[in-house]
């Protein structure tokens, strides 16, 4: 799997790369990313990547010749190495919001080319002609591709086989399932503060793994219910909801 990153900043990415948990992906060649510095590619001594836009207004746009450069140098060197074609992403406001789904689905694939804006944006021309898939963190505006781009590469890195410590440790995560993730717990089994003792729920302590398996599904149900309703009706379409997780529902309404 190969994504090829367009920035100008690769320096932001160089922690992500080297620490936690994710490192082992990009350590064992799993997910191999390769950094193109946008400035390389500009023509003049003062390695411009940006102009004012036409038709006036504030802010900067990045000019399309060091980007048509620089996705012809990307191009050359995925084919040199004889990578699959992968689409080209460019990170906006006005692309689909990323999600689990997507996660997976790229997590599986071949990879990608992700560029990385800045300013008030990109060229349109170099948009209309490369780019493939316009992806969004959410419904706000950061100050470039890079923060997105981060997240993709993580939620990718972390569903690669021998990533994380226990294999089953995705499958229970926020979304893997249509629901948001239950609560979890660990030592002590009482937490002693001021205010008085926190212990940690009963039937976690029980041994008995139905009881806790169930448990942990009321409460997803639960929090999903009260924080994302969308999400049970979605799953509740997708037919993810089983008779029993029907019957909680109903009874929570009617506690509500």
């Amino acid at each position: 799997m190969r994504f090829d990153v367009i920035t100008l900043f690769p320096e932001l990415f160089a922690p992500f790369l080297t620490q936690g948990i994710n490192r082992r992906a990009f350590e064992s060649g799993q997910v191999n990313v390769t950094f193109w510095p946008l400035r390389d590619f500009a023509a003049d001594n003062y390695r411009r990547v940006d102009d004012r836009p036409y038709g006036g207004g504030p802010g900067m746009v990045m000019l399309a010749e060091p980007l048509e450069r620089a996705l012809s140098a990307v191009r050359t060197a995925a084919e040199a190495a004889g990578a699959p074609a992968r689409p080209v992403i460019h990170f906006s406001p006005t692309g689909r919001r990323i999600d689990q789904a997507l996660m997976r689905e790229m997590a599986a694939g071949p990879g990608a080319v992700l560029l990385c804006g800045r300013y008030e944006g990109i060229d349109q021309r170099v948009l209309d002609r490369h780019v493939d898939i316009e992806l969004s963190l959410g419904d706000f505006v950061l100050s470039g591709g890079e923060l997105p781009a981060l997240a993709l590469l993580d939620g990718i890195a972390r569903l690669q086989d021998g990533v994380l410590s226990d294999a089953r440790s995705h499958q229970q995560d926020s979304f893997e399932d249509g629901l948001l993730d239950c609560p979890h717990y660990s030592r002590p089994e009482r937490l002693c503060v001021e205010e008085g003792e926190w212990p940690v729920p009963p039937v976690l302590l029980s041994g008995h793994h139905a009881a806790i398996a169930r448990w942990r599904r009321e409460q997803s149900l639960t929090i999903t219910a009260q924080r994302r309703p969308d999400l049970i009706d979605a799953a509740r379409v997708a037919g993810r909801l089983s008779k029993a997780d029907e019957r909680f529902l109903a009874n929570l309404d009617n506690a509500l």
